[in-house]
């Protein structure tokens, strides 16, 4: 077990998309504690995807997993797809019990954030396991996979953060991005900033890459989205176990702030069985 001091949180991003056939309560809980048990002093967390965006131009919106609450929110004149069922409850009822921490995340597209926020945490915000909502920016207001999305400017940033903690002063929002410059230049409040890039030629660039997103934040916490596929020709051949390895590297090099290290779900299964 590493005793590095500032990792805050260890766990996984989880995805409507990421694993097939889609994980029992039991097996994300035994995922996060197995991260956790890299790291002395970690807290089990979920980066949890409760939607995904559709495609369609400048009517591109989010297909949400969970029913319009009591039918009465607005879903921003079809940007906003609500589910016939709800995907998740029983997850963050079991989270609840386990000592599991939960961002909830949404890929927008041109759907209104304020809108999400406030059906997110009308749907959720009752669970003790949630502790805040995050943005993947790479979705925002972006037309077509493969399109560019616009950055989060400084006003942006901090109305967002203002409406997540209307719901609860404890909560926090995360923004997250592979280009630091798509995030909000100035602006940090108590924000969180996720870098997701990936394919790297070499663990020395990927390391690289990853300190200098979090220098540029700062003091802000941040955390490492890890373990994609694409970088897998390097990462395997890490000493064992690699979440440890590298989440003890990034620390390591990151030690003025929180540091959260989350493996995605793409590849979950090949570290964790």
């Amino acid at each position: 077990m590493s005793s590095v001091s500032n990792i805050k949180w260890t766990g996984v991003r989880s995805s409507p998309y990421g694993i097939e056939p889609f994980p029992q309560p039991e097996y994300w809980n035994k995922a996060m504690k197995t991260m956790t048990g890299y790291f002395s002093g970690s807290i089990p967390v979920a980066v949890w995807g409760i939607g995904e965006i559709i495609f369609d131009d400048t009517n591109s919106g989010m297909k949400m997993g969970f029913p319009n609450p009591a039918g009465k929110y607005n879903d921003d004149n079809g940007k906003i797809r609500f589910s016939e069922e709800d995907k998740y409850e029983k997850y963050f009822s079991y989270f609840d019990s386990q000592g599991i921490q939960v961002f909830l995340q949404v890929e927008s597209g041109f759907a209104d954030i304020g809108l999400l926020i406030d059906a997110t945490f009308q749907q959720y915000g009752h669970h003790p396991s949630i502790i805040g909502f995050g943005v993947d920016v790479e979705w925002y207001r972006s037309k077509c996979d493969g399109c560019k999305n616009e950055p989060v400017t400084d006003e942006l940033a901090k109305v967002w953060e203002e409406k997540v903690k209307s719901y609860n002063h404890s909560y926090q929002l995360f923004l997250k991005h592979y280009d630091k410059f798509q995030l909000p230049p100035t602006y940090r409040g108590d924000i969180i900033f996720i870098d997701d890039t990936q394919k790297f030629s070499s663990y020395e660039e990927f390391l690289n890459e990853m300190i200098d997103f979090a220098d540029y934040f700062g003091t802000n916490s941040v955390m490492f989205q890890i373990g994609y596929k694409s970088d897998k020709p390097w990462w395997e051949q890490l000493p064992q176990p690699i979440p440890q390895k590298i989440g003890q590297d990034l620390a390591q090099k990151s030690s003025n702030r929180d540091v959260g290290v989350i493996w995605v779900d793409f590849t979950l299964k090949e570290i964790i069985p």
